[in-house]
C-alpha cells in the first residue's frame, strides 16, 4: 500500500511541476514579447533622432554613409536585446518537468524480493 502511495504522490507532483514549468515558459515567453516592443521603440526612437541630427544639420539625403550610420545604430540598439532573448531561449530549453518512471520502481522492488 505504501509504495503505491508514493507512486500516485509522483504522479500527482509531476502534474503539479509541469504546469509550474508551463508557467515559468509563459512568463519568458512574455518577457521575450515586452523586451521586443521595447526594442523596436528604442530602433525607432534612435533612428529618429540620427534622422533629425542629419536633417539639422542640412545632410537630409540617403547617402551611402548616413545608411551605414544608420544601420551600426540599429545593430547596437538591438545587440543588447538580442543577447537577452538568446538567453531566455536558453531558460525556456532548461525548464523541464521530471516524469517519473514508475514502472522501473516497481521492477526495482520486485528484483528485492527474495526467491
Amino acid at each position: 500500500m505504501g509504495q503505491l502511495v508514493s507512486d500516485v504522490t509522483k504522479v500527482l507532483d509531476y502534474n503539479k511541476d509541469k504546469k509550474e514549468a508551463e508557467n515559468q515558459r509563459q512568463q519568458i515567453l512574455s518577457k521575450i514579447v515586452s523586451d521586443e516592443k521595447t526594442k523596436t521603440n528604442l530602433i525607432k526612437k534612435v533612428l529618429s533622432e540620427q534622422r533629425a541630427k542629419y536633417g539639422a544639420s542640412g545632410n537630409s539625403g540617403n547617402s551611402l554613409s548616413e545608411n551605414a550610420v544608420l544601420k551600426r545604430l540599429r545593430e547596437e540598439t538591438e545587440q543588447p536585446y538580442e543577447e537577452k532573448k538568446q538567453n531566455n531561449i536558453e531558460q525556456i530549453r532548461k525548464i523541464k518537468a521530471k516524469k517519473p518512471n514508475i514502472l522501473k520502481t516497481w521492477l526495482s522492488k520486485i528484483d528485492k524480493i527474495p526467491g
